[in-house]
């Protein structure tokens, strides 16, 4: 790779991998979201007096809210494992001084696992 000596370039690849994050972590709502959507609508189904396909709509809803959810924590993941690829391929002085990267790259790990556990809760 050619020496850029442009912090720029870093703070671009750190933003773009931080907007994957907040991607990630919106698609994880609608996924908690979703799951959850299927007691509100055991519950409407008990008021209206709606007889037996209520389960069948909460597993459906648990499932798709589930996988919605590991979606989104895919996205942290491999945002986390694409930035981590693209500093190790610039040289030490096209980096930041005193700047500490490996925050930024585990916020993102973090953010992925929290995803893994939301998911594995909504299974339970």
């Amino acid at each position: 790779m050619s020496y850029l000596d442009d912090p720029r370039v870093f703070f671009a690849a750190e933003r773009t991998m931080l907007a994957w994050v907040r991607t990630g972590l919106g698609a994880m709502g609608l996924g908690l979201v979703t799951a959850k959507f299927g007691v509100f609508l055991r519950l409407m189904a008990r008021d209206m007096a709606h007889g037996g396909s209520e389960g069948a709509k909460d597993s459906a809803s648990v499932a798709i809210g589930v996988a919605i959810t590991l979606m989104g924590s895919l996205m942290c993941l491999l945002a986390a494992i694409q930035f981590q690829r693209f500093i190790a391929s610039l040289g030490a002085q096209e980096l930041p001084p005193r700047y500490l990267i490996g925050y930024t790259k585990l916020s993102a790990y973090l953010v992925a696992l929290v995803g893994a556990v939301l998911a594995l809760y909504l299974i339970w």
